[in-house]
């Protein structure tokens, strides 16, 4: 007989880690088991912190154990369903119920999910964006000999505060990528990440600058909210795309699935729904033989989620991490507020057979920590006219 476990208490702490604002939540239960979630809307913490405190009203008193009854609550029981705010609320509280279940049973948060499939999560790393094409060369070499077997390239201008302008950066990162192609040779997995920033037509006159076979993937080249586009992007090249870490939910991912759009999805399990959607769109997935290569820019609760998330599903490619040459983590990962964390063995994650997440939250240094007002660059091209982050 499973226990019952009354929810007493949920509290959302949107607290600035190295240079970010992370929205982490605790959900507390009538026996003392309590859980933790994690939010991935950055930069709109306090729209998510708003939408928890909305279900929180409801979902006081309820059995904490019962999560897939309470994921259906939380999604229908409103008249303007889904959206990032909702989703991100929901991922949170979802995440944190699968950890309270993990800790109540005795057991990781994999289990619960179908059990373990794999010992080691494999990663992919990053290059930096603010380097000349020589130095991009020689980043990609580095992280090959600290044994990367897939890395990702940032486009030119990526990091930039102001100004982007993308014809500009479509010739630069042309040059950076056929050249890193030739240092590693076939020994990578190669691919690069445009940030939604370009237009089909531009996006496809840099796969046309690109030698084949040069890239393993294209990530994100243009923004999502038109399925159509992808397809006529599709047309200009054979390049395979890693498209989803926006998507709020398994009817966003629908025609990228059904219509076999997307080659890699790239789903967040604080952004989807939680570990409850994102299975639902693993196993989807699954029978279009497509890969999870999950987004992972956030802190240690959203990396431990993860980890356990593809440690279960069948159909796993690479989890993001924030390695990159020169500095692992970022400053997101600190010990002191996250005891247990995760860290990388090599390029690898560890699968951790801790009960629930496997990570804790140093609450007491959490709480005196502050919320500092993030804003992500608003990006203009030279004539003035606003163009995407």
């Amino acid at each position: 007989m499973q226990p019952k476990l009354k929810i007493t208490a949920i509290k959302p702490y949107p607290v600035w880690v190295g240079t970010r604002n992370q929205l982490i939540v605790k959900v507390e239960t009538d026996q003392g088991v309590y859980g933790w979630g994690e939010s991935g809307l950055s930069s709109r913490e306090k729209a998510v912190v708003g939408a928890i405190e909305h279900y929180r009203d409801f979902l006081i008193g309820q059995d904490a154990m019962q999560i897939g009854r309470i994921w259906q609550e939380m999604y229908r029981s409103q008249y303007f369903e889904g959206g990032r705010v909702l989703q991100a609320a929901i991922s949170a509280i979802d995440i944190a119920l699968h950890d309270i279940k993990g800790k109540a049973l005795g057991v990781p948060i994999y289990e619960l999910l179908g059990g373990k499939q794999r010992d080691l999560i494999p990663t992919f790393a990053t290059t930096r964006s603010e380097a000349s094409s020589a130095q991009v060369v020689e980043q990609v070499v580095e992280l090959r000999e600290l044994g990367w077997q897939a890395i990702r390239l940032i486009p030119a201008g990526q990091r930039s505060d102001n100004v982007y302008e993308p014809r500009a950066s479509i010739a630069e990162t042309a040059k950076w990528t056929v050249k890193c192609r030739e240092a590693v040779a076939d020994e990578v997995v190669l691919g690069v990440d445009f940030h939604h920033r370009l237009s089909v037509a531009e996006a496809g006159s840099y796969c046309q600058k690109m030698p084949r076979g040069t890239l393993d993937f294209l990530e994100e080249p243009i923004r999502d909210e038109t399925p159509g586009a992808y397809e006529a992007l599709r047309k200009l090249t054979d390049i395979p795309f890693a498209i989803g870490e926006e998507f709020s939910s398994k009817w966003q991912f629908l025609p990228f699935i059904e219509r076999d759009i997307a080659q890699f999805n790239r789903i967040d399990v604080c952004n989807v729904g939680g570990l409850t959607e994102a299975m639902k769109v693993a196993g989807w997935t699954e029978a279009h033989y497509i890969d999870m290569m999950p987004h992972n820019p956030l802190g240690p609760i959203c990396t431990a989620a993860t980890v356990h998330f593809a440690a279960a599903v069948p159909n796993f490619a690479w989890l993001e991490t924030r390695a990159s040459p020169g500095e692992l983590y970022h400053g997101f990962d600190n010990p002191e507020l996250f005891p247990g964390l995760l860290t990388l063995e090599g390029a690898y994650y560890r699968v951790s057979g801790r009960p629930g997440l496997g990570v804790d939250v140093n609450e007491q240094l959490v709480a005196k920590q502050s919320y500092k007002q993030w804003e992500a660059p608003h990006l203009v091209r030279r004539d003035g006219s606003v163009t995407n982050w």
